[in-house]
């Protein structure tokens, strides 16, 4: 008011109208900001009362004004965390860490968040520097610190859990060869059984040949024909002929059998 009362009343009117008009051009950004607050303390009071999805529209709308863009931004990747959404959580709060306007507690909280949305997505390493970065920041957070422990504990039970799997397929693997080994043994120790059955096939075939040929050939022996039977008498009379008449020329002559002592 002792800004207008300086002013001549003659140039009351104008000077006021000039006043008005500079007080709208402050007033239309501080209207912006108000809205801005207002969107993100709406969204706090939806977020507690675990409304995250309409929490985060009002936090996205917040940003959007290009007002109290670090609370905005901050509280944006705690709702996606709490909608299961870690992946974008995880990068919400990635960008929120690269801001300047951070204080250093402001940025061991980010990290930590940070280090919860990695987590989750079961990225252990990644997780546990976020957690470091944090502690680097706020060395007396035990929060984050049982976080740290935590992640570093799932890290190693995933890479023994992976060694065992790596063991377990190199065995496997092994296993493998070995049937397929045994297979090829079996098969080869098949393959000679058949071959030696097949020869004392050969063999058994071979002696019944042989037999049945002998028997053949003693058939054709013992299967004379007639004619040749009749050939074979005629001889074996003519023979007798013949040695009755030689032993006839013959007179046979007395023999003593008295023997001198």
């Amino acid at each position: 008011m002792k800004f207008i009362r300086t002013y001549m009343i003659s140039d009351f009117r104008s000077k006021m109208i000039l006043f008005i008009s500079a007080m709208l051009l402050l007033f239309v950004p501080s209207v912006s900001g108000q809205s801005s607050y207002n969107m993100i303390k709406d969204g706090n009071k939806q977020f507690k009362e675990k409304k995250f999805s309409d929490a985060e529209v009002n936090y996205r709308r917040s940003i959007n004004t290009g007002k109290n863009l670090k609370e905005g931004n901050y509280n944006l990747g705690n709702a996606y965390y709490k909608e299961g959404k870690y992946e974008q959580a995880a990068q919400q709060f990635q960008s929120v860490s690269g801001m300047k306007s951070l204080s250093a507690e402001e940025q061991a909280k980010t990290y930590h968040n940070l280090g919860n949305s990695l987590l989750k997505e079961n990225k252990f390493e990644e997780s546990i520097q976020a957690y470091k970065n944090a502690l680097k920041l706020n060395p007396n957070d035990n929060e984050t610190r049982y976080n740290l422990a935590y992640a570093q504990a799932k890290l190693q039970q995933q890479q023994q859990q992976q060694n065992k799997d790596n063991k377990d397929k190199k065995d496997d693997k092994n296993k493998d060869q070995k049937n397929k080994d045994q297979q090829k043994q079996d098969q080869k120790k098949d393959q000679k059984k058949d071959d030696k059955q097949n020869q004392d096939q050969n063999k058994e075939q071979e002696q019944k040949d042989k037999e049945q040929k002998d028997k053949q050939q003693q058939a054709r022996k013992n299967n004379i024909s007639k004619e040749d039977a009749e050939k074979i008498l005629q001889a074996l009379n003519n023979d007798e002929k013949k040695t009755q008449k030689k032993m006839n020329l013959k007179q046979p002559t007395k023999v003593s059998i008295v023997k001198q002592w």
